[in-house]
């Protein structure tokens, strides 16, 4: 009987330690998002494209962001730029624009896209064409996910 009581209380405490010493799980938290849009009218489009990601968990946090964009005119000009960086704090920020123009007539699309690590991903894109005689076709698409 005494054997079997030391082995029971042997046991709870080793139990009792070993729930004692149980860390905490880390809560996992992957966030993704973004944005992008086209324009196009008489010979001439524009397109941009932003998103972003950012993830949290055992290991720390990880954020990327991409963007890119293009732009054609049958016989104009166009033209695309794309500006990446880091802003303040553990901030990403993408910018990304496309223009196509053939007389008066052009086509156009901007795209910025922001990863706040561990946080948030918000991306907001707005095109835009334009035919000289008719009015502008505008558009604009806002993400934000958290």
């Amino acid at each position: 009987m005494k054997g079997s009581a030391m082995t029971r209380m042997s046991l709870a405490l080793a139990l009792a330690g070993t729930l004692a010493l149980a860390a905490p799980a880390v809560a996992q938290k992957s966030v993704t998002g973004g944005s992008g849009g086209s324009a196009a009218t008489g010979g001439t489009s524009a397109s941009t494209l932003g998103t972003g990601g950012t993830s949290t968990g055992p290991a720390g946090t990880g954020s990327s962001i991409g963007a890119g964009g293009s732009a054609a005119a049958a016989d104009g000009k166009a033209q695309s730029r794309t500006h990446v960086n880091n802003g303040n704090g553990p901030t990403l920020n993408a910018n990304t624009q496309a223009q196509a123009h053939d007389g008066g007539t052009f086509s156009k699309s901007h795209t910025k896209t922001q990863v706040k690590a561990g946080e948030e991903v918000s991306s907001r894109t707005k095109t835009m064409s334009h035919e000289p005689g008719s009015a502008p076709v505008k558009s604009t698409t806002r993400t934000t996910a958290q």
